[in-house]
């Protein structure tokens, strides 16, 4: 019987692309009032909609006429990871959350920079929610997942057996492999537009079900 239902954070239970526009337009006030530099939203939106991924700062700011500069690149990120993040969570996530309350212990285990993902669990204030929360970066970047260890650690903080628990992610290239291994049963939520909805993976990697929303987990777990 599954008792313990864990879940990913980004775009499973908040548009990530929600943060990222929030990052976009933090950076931009600081460039217009420390720099005077104007259009960095713009750019980098577009950037990101195009599917650049790694150096978008780099190239909005060439796309503005600005030969490279490190320094202010790395303060520019520093003003990203830093902000507080203007994001809500899917209707369906909220619903989810609600729904399995007191009937399954909840937990969260995301990947990411430590305290960013804590300001984004902040902004959405849903800690409540949760009997475990697992941050992997708090184990250095080789707890993140696919890695093992933030799994086991779930599993020490809800006292639960492999077998007891589902995990829902949305990203088949890190998210799954693991917890199977320990016994897990796992889940692909693939929503329109997604980050990895596209993301094709060998079969360990992938989820035991794919969903495209969160209301129809009730239908897997009872």
């Amino acid at each position: 019987m599954i008792r313990a239902l864990v879940f990913d954070l980004d775009d499973t239970l908040f548009p990530e692309r929600e943060f990222v526009q929030s990052g976009f337009k933090a950076v931009d006030e600081w460039l217009r009032t420390t720099r005077s530099i104007r259009g960095f939203q713009e750019k980098a939106a577009a950037a990101y909609d195009a599917g650049v991924r790694g150096h978008i700062f780099n190239l909005a700011l060439r796309r503005l006429g600005m030969l490279d500069d490190w320094e202010l690149v790395r303060q520019m990120v520093d003003v990203y990871r830093s902000h507080k993040p203007m994001i809500r969570l899917f209707a369906d996530a909220a619903w989810a959350l609600h729904r399995f309350a007191g009937e399954k212990q909840l937990g969260l285990l995301t990947d990411g920079y430590l305290e960013v993902q804590r300001r984004k669990v902040s902004a959405l204030g849903i800690a409540h929610r949760f009997a475990a929360m697992v941050f992997s970066d708090e184990g250095g970047r080789e707890a993140w997942k696919p890695s093992a260890t933030p799994f086991e650690k779930v599993m020490t903080e809800l006292q639960r057996r492999g077998k007891e628990c589902i995990y829902v992610g949305d990203n088949p290239a890190k998210d799954f492999m693991a917890p199977k291994t320990l016994g897990w049963r796992t889940v692909q939520v693939r929503r329109a537009g997604g980050e990895y909805a596209a993301v094709e993976a060998p079969l360990a990697y992938q989820a035991d079900a794919i969903i495209h929303s969160l209301d129809e987990l009730e239908g897997l777990i009872y």
